[in-house]
């Protein structure tokens, strides 16, 4: 069996920890947003790749959900008396990646190309793959003015009042190679707890992926909103100012016509007769990812949700 999933952020990459747990990790692929992709003090950064690779690896500070467990901040001390930006967080052993990852691609290498040389790095046997090798990047307008989503997310710790959301470059982006083949070829599509407007609309905006989405007939999201709020990161903030209920109906609405299946957590089960209104089949249990045996159950449940519906 095939699954791929459309990944960004740390409660993608939690789930694809359970994921890996309940099917062989070499037939799952992970299609990973870059519009949240910086450049600081000259180092290509990668949040979500990295995010990906770190979790799977069993490497990543779990604390945090970024980072590498024990990582110090060596460095970024250094940087603070040369007046360099440190407000992104890069902790000394994190710094290698970014290092290794802008010098291949100075040299003229893909972002995929990196990615798969990362990926085998680290010992990770799941196919990982960017959305695209081509440069977007994802912009919030807050109080009129648009800033990069890092700078909203972290720089400015998800303040002020946001107006709209912009991928820049998603129009002339082609999906990277491998992305359009690991979706026709899934047995399975699965959306996990991303925030589904920055993490998987830019995925969805590429070239040729909506489509195909549309068509599978298991595609399976599981809500980020779990009782009127995220676990983690401004999906909440970013729904709320483009007009949808924060709510898993509300995330239904984002991805209606793409979902057959949805998965909600206990606490919402009241949403599960309106979003089966919209046509999608939905099933009810624990959403919240606080350790292995709870990631495992949860991507066991959605698997079975969409693969057991044809019985």
């Amino acid at each position: 069996m095939k699954v791929t999933c459309l990944c960004g952020g740390v409660g993608a990459a939690r789930f694809l920890q359970g994921l890996v747990q309940v099917v062989d990790p070499s037939s799952v692929t992970a299609i990973v947003n870059t519009g949240d992709d910086i450049e600081i003090n000259g180092l290509m950064i990668s949040p979500d790749i990295d995010i990906v690779i770190y979790h799977l690896a069993g490497i990543v500070d779990e604390e945090r959900g970024w980072g590498i467990k024990g990582d110090t901040f060596n460095c970024l001390k250094a940087m603070e008396k040369l007046n360099l930006e440190t407000w992104f967080k890069l902790g000394d052993m994190d710094l290698a990646t970014h290092i290794f990852r802008t010098h291949l691609v100075r040299k003229g290498f893909k972002l995929s190309e990196v990615t798969e040389i990362e990926r085998k790095a680290f010992g990770v046997a799941t196919k990982v793959i960017p959305m695209t090798d081509d440069k977007v990047t994802t912009m919030i307008k807050v109080d009129g003015k648009w800033v990069h989503f890092q700078d909203y997310m972290v720089k400015m710790a998800c303040q002020g009042i946001v107006e709209g959301v912009g991928f820049m470059g998603i129009e002339k982006a082609k999906p990277a190679p491998g992305v359009i083949e690991a979706l026709e070829e899934a047995d399975v599509i699965i959306i996990p707890p991303s925030n589904p407007i920055v993490s998987i609309r830019p995925i969805l905006s590429i070239e040729g992926v909506k489509d195909i989405v549309a068509k599978a007939e298991k595609v399976v999201a599981v809500s980020p909103i779990v009782g009127g709020k995220t676990i983690k990161g401004p999906a909440d903030k970013l729904m709320a100012s483009l007009g949808f209920e924060v709510s898993p109906r509300g995330v239904a609405e984002v991805y209606r016509g793409l979902i057959k299946y949805m998965v909600i957590d206990e606490i919402d089960f009241v949403y599960a007769p309106l979003i089966e209104d919209m046509k999608i089949r939905v099933g009810v249990t624990n959403t919240i990812m606080k350790n292995l045996e709870s990631k495992k159950a949860l991507a066991s449940f959605t698997l079975k949700l969409a693969l057991g519906s044809s019985s």
